[in-house]
């Protein structure tokens, strides 16, 4: 005879994973996307408050060279990862023993990073700045091989055409006193004026040079990256079947993104300075799934597909090197050095909407009983963060100025591959009101190198969790999980290798207050 498990001996046991059941490091996942609250029986409301604490550190690249994917251990980054927590709502009920709504509120994509300390993400961009002199100016002024020889170059040149503006200045206020020596003077002021000017027109790229590389020496500011989402998800349940074994399930979601990115010192190369604020944007997509149940064994799989959504986001961007681009090119056409200028300051700041797709997921959440005290769960989550793009439009503009980097040009952040994510665990009723629960869990990561912006490829973590029943209807629970990081070198969207960052690891802390109660159907 098959053993019957029924679900409210073993209420305790399942909820009991979900305080700190789920924390993704692959792309830009944070919550997981969970919807197991929907699945809860009669009426039913929760709060999870989630608490997220990585050490990622590493190091920055010391190699000097030609090849991008050479690497030599230079300083510490120091942690990068900030601390970052998030709150996750769901409050459920039965309409009769066939229909079912509920409301669910996440966050499920984000990430929080700093460089700090000292290293090729933080301080003046020397080496940056150096590296583009040698490459644009010096093969035009030889003299100038990095950024002291060009201010000095600069300094120079600015006082030798003071003293000849000195000299015109002089001959002309002679002339003016006694116009008599006009065939003397005339042809001197003259060929004067047109060497200030030759002089002026070399200057002026040598001088747009030295203002940005001035300007870029300045910025100490560090690298950061600051990414947040809201989700709200309506859900219509319907059950079918003679015993309302089977469920579909379904509804719109509504998505909010904001995010700040800043790139700084020498790491970033020629973005070196770039600063973006994408302005929060709320725009729509779906959910739906399909679900089964077999309460005398406490039986519960289901699978849920959430779709892309696209925004289109107001994007505001600064990019130094652009001003620099278009003054320089300005003057190539034959621009003064004043319009030049001009351009070239008001070619920096851009605003502009952009697209960002988030990725559609797959969820499979899996429960049985073991024993009428017993719960074996699994939770299984595919995301193609392979398909993940974030495409800054002057950002992608700059980068087509480079030909290596072909018609498309570069994005700021994208993936090598699809995240799977994998967890396990079993729960315990302990005693009639306390039960205790244990996981261990897998992520893939979304690939090797990846963005130096979110240097994580995956995970292994094992976790501890218990609920305890206040009262028949209210409930508390607690959980906690510690996870060892992959291995990953950071790249730049070039290809280059910018740091490398191991033995990293980190801790979840999770604490939830439930509802719930049954409903007479």
């Amino acid at each position: 005879m098959r053993p019957t498990f029924h679900l409210k001996t073993l209420t305790l046991a399942v909820a009991a994973f979900s305080a700190a059941s789920i924390a993704s490091a692959a792309g830009l996942d944070r919550s997981g996307q969970d919807v197991t609250a929907f699945f809860q029986d009669g009426t039913y409301a929760e709060a999870v408050y989630t608490y997220i604490d990585a050490d990622v550190t590493g190091n920055d690249n010391a190699y000097v060279g030609t090849s991008d994917t050479a690497y030599v251990k230079g300083n510490k980054t120091g942690d990068i990862a900030e601390d970052y927590d998030f709150f996750r709502y769901g409050v459920k009920t039965d309409i009769n023993d066939t229909f079912s709504v509920g409301i669910l509120y996440d966050e499920p994509f984000g990430a929080s990073a700093e460089y700090t300390g000292n290293s090729n993400f933080t301080g003046s961009p020397v080496t940056a700045i150096n590296d583009l002199i040698g490459e644009r100016l010096t093969p035009l002024v030889p003299e100038v091989t990095n950024a002291q020889e060009l201010s000095n170059v600069v300094d120079q040149s600015q006082q030798s055409l003071a003293q000849a503006r000195a000299q015109v200045a002089a001959a002309q206020a002679a002339l003016a006193a006694n116009p008599a020596l006009a065939p003397i003077l005339g042809p001197q002021i003259a060929q004067g004026q047109a060497q200030i000017a030759a002089g002026e027109t070399r200057l002026a790229p040598v001088l747009a040079f030295d203002n940005y590389a001035e300007a870029q020496l300045a910025n100490t500011q560090n690298t950061k990256v600051e990414v947040r989402s809201q989700s709200l998800t309506g859900l219509l349940g319907v059950k079918l079947g003679a015993n309302k074994n089977f469920q579909i399930y379904g509804g719109p979601v509504a998505q909010r993104i904001e995010a700040e990115v800043a790139l700084r010192g020498s790491a970033y190369d020629l973005a070196t300075g770039y600063t973006s604020n994408s302005n929060p944007d709320m725009d729509y997509g779906w959910i739906a799934g399909l679900s089964f149940s077999k309460p005398e064994i406490a039986l519960k799989a289901a699978l849920t597909y959430r779709s892309e959504i696209d925004h289109d986001i107001t994007i505001a961007e600064t990019y130094p090197l652009r001003g620099l681009l278009t003054e320089t090119g300005a003057l190539r056409n034959g621009a003064t050095p004043e319009q030049a200028a001009a351009l070239g300051a008001a070619a920096v700041n851009q605003t502009t909407n952009y697209e960002v797709t988030t990725p559609k997921s797959v969820n499979f959440d899996f429960q049985t009983g073991i024993n009428p005290t017993t719960l074996a769960t699994a939770k299984v989550r595919w995301v193609p963060w392979g398909d993940f793009a974030i495409t800054p439009p002057l950002y992608n503009e700059v980068s087509k100025a480079n030909p290596a980097y072909g018609p498309d040009g570069l994005n700021l952040v994208d993936y090598k591959d699809d995240q799977w994510q994998v967890e396990l665990g079993l729960a315990k009723r302990l005693a009639p009101a306390l039960a205790v629960s244990g996981s261990i869990g897998w992520d893939s990561g979304a690939g090797d190198p990846t963005t130096s912006l979110g240097p994580v490829d995956g995970y292994y973590s094992v976790g501890l969790g218990a609920k305890y029943n206040v009262t028949e209807n209210w409930a508390v629970s607690a959980g906690g999980k510690y996870l060892w990081f992959g291995d990953a070198k950071g790249v730049l969207p070039t290809g280059k290798i910018v740091a490398d960052f191991q033995d990293n690891d980190g801790f979840i802390l999770g604490a939830k207050i439930s509802y719930q109660a049954k409903q007479g159907f």
